[in-house]
């Protein structure tokens, strides 16, 4: 399964694809709300020029559904991306790059690895025990990870032979969209999570890409809050994307 593109594939124009809401739902972020989510219709076949437009509209990706909140009265999920071209890490960011560049990084297109699934498991099951994504059952980690229609690659982090982390990224016609990372629990010290932001930031810019979609910045959230870190960082707020200021 590697990477598929556009080439040969007829599609709907964007403005005629056709979008559901889902009914109210608890909030994966915030406990004390609903949540509602816009999702493109699940059977209308999509490529990477159609997935490109709709991250420009603040979609994500999970699995081969695309997906944006669309929560009545809360503007909570704020979709973020860093511009690469004037990305400048802080002092934290650079030990970060340092601390970690005895690791070996190499990218492949899209393809299960058991391997891959065992780190998977042993961060979710650290990180999310007893959550949705902790199923035991590679056929859905697959499910989350890999859309047939999108050219997603599977960036592995290894310290000399060791896997201890991976980096799943779609590639865009304009930008890296960091889908998911996962990693060795057991290497807090490393921030791999941190790292793999600031390696993508880096192969995005070898690849002549404008920016890094990170998805949706959710300020009260303590695990969504840290993507500010990252600046220059623009924000979507329904009407086009912003410089989001210093505060």
């Amino acid at each position: 399964m590697g990477a598929r593109g556009d080439k040969g594939r007829t599609h709907a124009p964007l403005q005629d694809l056709r979008f559901f809401i889902t009914p109210a739902h608890a909030c994966s972020y915030l406990p004390d709300r609903d949540a509602v989510t816009l999702f493109g219709d699940p059977a209308a076949p999509l490529d990477n020029t159609q997935y490109t437009l709709l991250s420009e509209l603040g979609f994500r990706r999970s699995g081969e559904h695309i997906y944006r909140p669309h929560c009545p009265g809360c503007r909570a999920c704020i979709p973020v991306r860093i511009p690469v071209a004037e990305f400048q890490p802080d002092r934290s960011q650079a030990r970060t790059w340092r601390r970690n560049n005895d690791l070996r990084v190499s990218g492949q297109p899209a393809h299960y690895r058991a391997e891959h699934f065992e780190l998977y498991q042993r961060y979710i099951r650290s990180r999310h025990p007893g959550g949705e994504m902790d199923d035991g059952d590679p056929r859905s980690y697959w499910r989350f990870v890999n859309a047939e229609w999108s050219d997603t690659w599977l960036y592995e982090f290894r310290e000399g032979n060791r896997l201890v982390g991976v980096a799943v990224a779609d590639r865009l016609h304009n930008g890296l969209s960091a889908v998911y990372t996962f990693f060795d629990p057991d290497l807090s010290k490393r921030a791999l999570g941190v790292y793999a932001v600031l390696w993508e930031i880096e192969e995005a810019r070898r690849l002549g890409l404008q920016w890094v979609y990170l998805g949706y910045w959710i300020r009260e959230c303590r695990k969504m809050a840290y993507k500010d870190r990252y600046r220059p960082l623009e924000c979507f707020l329904g009407q086009g994307w912003q410089r989001l200021p210093n505060l």
